[in-house]
């Protein structure tokens, strides 16, 4: 007999997973957090037995290394590019409100042109800060292929261990 609730349940959690993946689009999006929480919620509901706790560990460690690399190469290469901690700090509020009042792509433009900005007003040097503000979108650029992948891996991870 087929457990129907039980397929509903998966399809819902996958279906909020892929929500978490593609969300990742959006800079201040915790899409990885998402698909780890509801792996979580999976293991909780269905159990980690028949190997489901190793599956969750591979999860688990998948979302920090998620976490670290998000850190790493978005503001990592705007910070080896020369911008300073405070102009990172004002990008990264301008995205948070840019996402929340524009769409998420203007949440990265906002964050990008914070940083131009405080960046240019701090050198006084346009095609410095442009040089800077360049870093920081290859950054996010490849920190969203990164964090991507990393959420294609961990929903497949838990696709083998729900089906």
């Amino acid at each position: 007999m087929v457990n129907w609730l039980a397929i509903v349940a998966k399809v819902l959690m996958l279906g909020g997973m892929l929500v978490g993946l593609f969300g990742l689009v959006i800079p201040i999006f915790p899409g990885i957090t998402v698909i780890w929480a509801l792996a979580l919620l999976y293991g909780i509901i269905f159990g980690f037995g028949g190997g489901g706790g190793w599956f969750f560990v591979g999860i688990t460690v998948l979302t920090v290394i998620g976490w670290v690399v998000d850190n790493i190469l978005m503001g990592g290469k705007a910070r080896l590019s020369g911008a300073r901690w405070s102009s990172l700090a004002i990008a990264f509020v301008a995205g948070f409100v840019g996402s929340i009042f524009l769409t998420p792509l203007g949440g990265i433009a906002a964050a990008l042109l914070g940083l131009y900005l405080a960046e240019n007003s701090y050198r006084k040097d346009r095609s410095e800060a442009w040089r800077i503000t360049k870093a920081m979108a290859i950054g996010w650029g490849w920190s969203f292929v990164a964090r991507f992948s990393i959420g294609l891996v961990m929903i497949g991870l838990w696709a083998i261990w729900a089906w």
